[in-house]
């Protein structure tokens, strides 16, 4: 069950930045960000399914170096979140939430991996504004986008769809959800299905 502080703060839309008040912290964070206004819900055809083993991929890290998924397979459950571009709205507000909700994940034994088709030096900047992130932000700009398409969350203008793909720990894709665009997957749908794969 989710935490009700957790709940309260990502209903509320609200961002934790290191060392930083919220209201202070959102400010810095938003100040940057590109008013995309609305864009069409999903734009993309699924290449996988529930029960698939998950495509595997190395990435270039914004911490430095490359992580690959089989860096986690037999270790760790993961989730994967695709989140369309940097300095935008929705996105920037849903990654910290995950900072946020960080003792949930930990407790189903759950990695979470950041992935956007963003170059390495806009990453590091954007997920600056954001404080420190407890899990890896891996850009996918080149060959761009070649594991958004390899899981079919590739949007036709480049970009990619807000996508959470949950994976076990024997590599095989327990939860998707190719959300619309326009608005953050809720958290609490997130831990439920975390919360399953524990029994």
């Amino acid at each position: 069950m989710i935490h009700r502080s957790v709940y309260t703060l990502m209903v509320l839309g609200l961002v934790v930045c290191a060392g930083l008040p919220v209201a202070a912290a959102s400010d810095v964070l938003h100040e940057g960000v590109y008013q995309v206004g609305t864009l069409k819900p999903v734009d993309s055809t699924l290449r996988v399914k529930v029960g698939d083993r998950a495509p595997e991929f190395t990435l270039r890290a914004v911490s430095g170096g490359t992580i690959s998924l089989k860096d986690y397979i037999g270790k760790k459950n993961i989730m994967i979140s695709f989140v369309p571009a940097a300095w935008t709205p929705v996105c920037s507000d849903q990654w910290p939430g995950y900072n946020l909700a960080r003792e949930e994940f930990e407790q189903s034994d759950t990695m979470v991996i950041g992935i956007s088709v963003d170059n390495i030096p806009t990453l590091y900047a954007w997920t600056k504004t954001m404080g420190t992130l407890w899990f890896p932000v891996l850009s996918d700009f080149w060959p761009h986008g070649r594991t958004a398409e390899a899981y079919g969350v590739l949007r036709s203008d480049g970009t990619t769809e807000r996508a959470i793909f949950i994976i076990d720990k024997q590599g095989i894709i327990r939860y998707i959800d190719v959300h619309d665009i326009n608005s953050r997957p809720p958290l609490e749908g997130i831990i439920t299905e975390l919360e399953k794969m524990k029994r």
